[in-house]
Parts: C-alpha cells; sequence; structure tokens
C-alpha cells in the first residue's frame, strides 16, 4: 500500500472527540426506544410518544455511518502499518475477543430482562443463560448474522460482527487491487480536487443499495451493505490528504444539499405507507434513494467542519486536552460493549414509577451515563485481564522506580 504524496498522518483529534460523542449519543438513543410508540425494544415504558422518532432519526442518518467510516480510515493506516497477517490478529484480538466476550456475558441481559416483563416468567439469569445459547440452526443468507434460536442475537453488537467482517474482507480485496488500487484512488483524488462537487459522487452508490436492497431498521435503519460502502469510503478517503482538502472547499454545498434533500427525502419516506424499509413502491424506493444521499452529505458535511475547526484550534490545544482526547479514544470501544446492558438494566427499574416521560427519560440517560463511565474506569481499563477482553492494547508498565518500590 504505497502512500500518496498527499497522504497525512498526523492525528486528527477531532475525530476521537465526534467518536466519542456518537457513542454517548447511544445512550440517549436507546433511552429513547425505551418511550418509542413505533420500536419493538427490550423494555418498554407504559406511556410512549412519537415524538422520539423523529429525534431518532436525525442522529440515524449520519451516526453509524459515521462511525463504519473512520473505521475504514483507521483501517488503512493500520494496515499499511503492520501488514496483512499482522493486521489481521490485531482486527481478531480487538475485535474478536470482546464480540465473543459481550455476546456470551453481556448481550443476554437485555432479553433476559424483556423476558422478565410477563409476571409469568420466573427464571433467574443463570437459568435463561442456557436457553439463550440454544441454537435451532444456521442462517446462511444471513451472512455474517448465520446463529439462529428462539432468544440468541448478537443485539448491539451487531456493529462489532459487521466490522470484523469488513475488516477481514479487506485483506483479499486490497492483494486482489494490487497497483491498481492506488492508481484508481490517486484519479480519483486527482477529479474530486479539480471538480467542486465531485464528493458527492459517492452518494450515488448509496442510494442504489438503499433503493434496490432497501433499510434495514435492526441495523440503525442503514443496509450492511451500506455500511461496506461506508466502510470502503473511509478506506480510500484516508490514502490521500486531497479528498480532505475537498471535503473543506465543499462543505458549504454538501451542508445545503444535506438540508434541502432532507426535507424532500424525509416526508417522502414517511409517508410512504406500507413497509417504506423494504416495500418497491416508486414513493419508497425514491424516498429512500434520497434517505441514502442524505446520509452522505450529512456524513461528508460533519467532517468537513470537524476538519476546519480541528485545523484552526490545532494551534490552542493544551497538554490537558490531549490527555482527555487520549482517554476519550481509548474508551470508545468498551463503552460501546457496555452501554446497551446498562441502559436496559436502568431502564427496567425506572419504567415502573410514576413520573412524567421526560423525568424517567433524565434519570434513565443520567444513571447510565454515570454507570457505563463508572464501571468503564474502575473495571475495565485498570486491569491486563479486562482491558484484553474489551479489545483495549496493553496498559502501560509501570516504572523501574516503582516496580522496585522506589519512593523516588
Amino acid at each position: 500500500m504505497p502512500s500518496s504524496p498527499a497522504t497525512t498522518s498526523e492525528r486528527r483529534t477531532e475525530l476521537d472527540s465526534i467518536r466519542g460523542l456518537v457513542v454517548v449519543g447511544l445512550v440517549f438513543f436507546h433511552t429513547a426506544l425505551v418511550f418509542d410508540a413505533r420500536d419493538d425494544f427490550y423494555v418498554k415504558n407504559a406511556e410512549t410518544t412519537p415524538v422520539t422518532l423523529v429525534v431518532a432519526a436525525l442522529g440515524v442518518l449520519w451516526a453509524m455511518p459515521l462511525l463504519f467510516f473512520l473505521a475504514g480510515l483507521g483501517a488503512w493506516h493500520s494496515l499499511r502499518r503492520r501488514g496483512a497477517g499482522e493486521y489481521v490478529a490485531e482486527r481478531l484480538r480487538r475485535l474478536g475477543v470482546p464480540l465473543v466476550f459481550g455476546t456470551a456475558v453481556l448481550v443476554p441481559v437485555p432479553e433476559w430482562l424483556r423476558q422478565r416483563a410477563d409476571p409469568a416468567f420466573q427464571e433467574s439469569y443463570l437459568e435463561f443463560l442456557p436457553r439463550f445459547f440454544d441454537l435451532d440452526g444456521f442462517k446462511w443468507h444471513d451472512f455474517p448474522f448465520i446463529f439462529e434460536g428462539r432468544h440468541f442475537e448478537f443485539g448491539h453488537l451487531w456493529f462489532l460482527l459487521l466490522l470484523l467482517t469488513f475488516s477481514l474482507v479487506l485483506v483479499p480485496l486490497v492483494r486482489w487491487g494490487g497497483a491498481r488500487g492506488p492508481r484508481l484512488a490517486d484519479r480519483a483524488a486527482v477529479f474530486a480536487e479539480r471538480r467542486p462537487g465531485a464528493i458527492l459522487l459517492p452518494a450515488v452508490p448509496l442510494a442504489v443499495v438503499c433503493a434496490l436492497a432497501g433499510l434495514e431498521e435492526q441495523f440503525a435503519g442503514w443496509h450492511r451493505a451500506a455500511y461496506l460502502l461506508f466502510f470502503l469510503f473511509g478506506f480510500a478517503f484516508a490514502g490521500d490528504e486531497r479528498f480532505r482538502a475537498a471535503l473543506r472547499r465543499d462543505l458549504r454545498l454538501l451542508a445545503v444539499s444535506g438540508v434541502v434533500i432532507f426535507l424532500v427525502g424525509g416526508p417522502l419516506l414517511m409517508t410512504a405507507g406500507g413497509d417504506p424499509f423494504t416495500d418497491p413502491t416508486p414513493q419508497a424506493v425514491a424516498g429512500r434513494a434520497l434517505f441514502g444521499v442524505t446520509g452522505w452529505c450529512w456524513l461528508t458535511a460533519i467532517l468537513g467542519f470537524l476538519d476546519r475547526r480541528g485545523r484552526s484550534a490545532a494551534t490552542r490545544r493544551e497538554s490537558g486536552s490531549r490527555r482527555w482526547y487520549a482517554y476519550l479514544s481509548e474508551a470508545v470501544l468498551p463503552l460501546y460493549v457496555l452501554h446497551q446492558p446498562i441502559v436496559v438494566a436502568v431502564a427496567f427499574v425506572v419504567v415502573g414509577w410514576e413520573a412524567p416521560i421526560i423525568v424517567k427519560f433524565s434519570v434513565i440517560s443520567v444513571v447510565s451515563l454515570v454507570l457505563i463511565f463508572a464501571v468503564y474506569d474502575l473495571l475495565v481499563r485498570r486491569t491486563a485481564p479486562t482491558r484484553f477482553l474489551f479489545g483495549l492494547r496493553p496498559g502501560p508498565r509501570p516504572s523501574a522506580a516503582v516496580r522496585s518500590g522506589s519512593p523516588g
């Protein structure tokens, strides 16, 4: 993977910040599903509201696509630095281990609490656990979600399973591309640099996938093939600074296009009738196509804005801010793995209160955030075994003076 003359290796702390913001935002997103009139979440409040659907839709358009895009960007740097063999081993350790651990230990909790909502259900968690892993067969057509069981699921860890699959598929794609890949990427970068608005072209395949393959509600509204495109676009964009410059240059065009297309496509999709996520009616297909275009516009507008702001603030960063960025960057994956079981557990208690929705929402969100960060900071990041289980790199070794017990 040769480096382009326009490649940059600087640490972009604004991307660490937005990843952390997305993961924290997922706490509020899943809390909102507790009160949503449409979604079948694990724990439901007796009183629901349609407002949560509208608010959640604003995040659905860009949040998870952004995580896949940034994962693709990171994959480019990791594969180039490590080589294929070490890259695969690193992905299996950092994504595969927390996927297996989380599926075995954390994912069953929300499903057990869903069953506990039935007064006739009396099983303890340990009694329910074997039934959670009672598999009926395999769904090969639903790759990579091939395991099938009455209660079994990957829950919120679908993100890790897709990301691991995309990361492993990337290696043969790069090998197959050979020298053609860098040449094609260079031509695309030249085109994006010279043609204002060319940065909108990746929205075309996204629109086609959304229109024809449909949208998958269980994966935050996007089809898994669309997530693959976001991942590959991030991988391609990472290799050349000219793509980044095009984002900054076309920021206003991307922002205005995103707002206008959203105002047209949103009502078109929501009023399509039937199941707008999958129905082949002309209105539903058109609405899904505009959904794909809107998602790309919002994603790239956010990245362009962050890049402009990050560059203007680069000279003002202090050591304290850098430590915070480093802490947040490392915490993102464990916080994601932890967040949904904790939100569901807190909601299971709070929904029984006699209180307005806004009070319950606030309590669930705040208490969940406190518990998630507390569990991460006190129980995950401080020991080598828990760091390994949650996909973290080994922590810094204590200095020789500390190891020898020297007071100095």
